[in-house]
């Protein structure tokens, strides 16, 4: 059977699906891959975007931290794609049970999806690091060098991952509940190279492991299913019955 026809059978046979997503998801949506040949990697700028992205240097540097982040971070304008869309409709139609990603961008959420665990945090959510109060990307991106509480007049901290922090260990935890009761797991629009988030497929005991990706990736071989492509034009594919 054609990959294709077999990932659609699979979906429209199953009530218990788990999407776990990467980067490549939202590069359908104008948002730029980290790793990718003409991705963040590859560009230029005053420090390696690792460093940048990293919890010391946030310390440190945090106005030029802001001016990376504002420029290479916040794509406010970018809207969900096909993948996303998909993806909602699948839960909707009580057949996905969750969405999994690494994406700090916020557009599963507006595609329609309600159960959408965020491993690495979200530029939505902002906060001062003193008084906790929460503030909006809009506030950050349209704020000067770092942006500062108007209530105690703190420094506002992005609520994403940075290098060097770990991942929320209750978030990770609902992950890990997900995947391991999954009956078909689908991971697209990853490289599956930044741990411990790639890790999280070990914990998927079932035999409906599905790759979705444009690229080889270091869990080919033991995917039951693997479509080379980009993500939101082989979900779009899927008819729902």
């Amino acid at each position: 059977m054609e990959p294709l026809n077999q990932l659609t059978e699979w979906v429209n046979q199953s009530r218990n699906i788990v999407f776990f997503g990467g980067a490549g998801v939202s590069t359908e949506s104008g948002i730029p891959d980290f790793r990718s040949v003409d991705g963040l990697y590859e560009q230029q700028y005053d420090y390696p975007p690792e460093t940048i992205l990293s919890r010391s240097f946030y310390v440190k540097n945090k106005s030029e931290f802001y001016r990376f982040y504002r420029n290479k971070m916040l794509y406010l304008k970018a809207k969900p794609n096909a993948a996303h869309n998909k993806l909602a409709e699948l839960e909707q139609a009580g057949r996905l049970k969750a969405v999994i990603t690494q994406n700090i961008d916020g557009l599963h959420q507006r595609a329609g999806s309600k159960e959408v665990l965020e491993l690495h945090g979200s530029v939505h959510r902002n906060y001062c690091m003193s008084c906790g109060k929460l503030f909006s990307a809009e506030y950050v991106l349209e704020s000067r060098d770092t942006p500062l509480c108007d209530e105690c007049g703190r420094d506002i901290k992005p609520d994403v991952v940075l290098y060097e922090e770990g991942l929320d260990t209750a978030t990770l935890q609902k992950a890990i509940s997900y995947i391991s009761g999954a009956e078909i797991l689908i991971v697209g629009g990853t490289s599956l190279a930044v741990y411990p988030a790639a890790g999280l497929i070990d914990y998927y005991h079932g035999s409906k492991l599905v790759l979705i990706n444009k690229t080889a990736t270091p869990m080919d071989s033991r995917a039951d299913l693997k479509i080379e492509g980009k993500i939101g034009e082989v979900l779009s594919q899927i008819t729902v019955s």
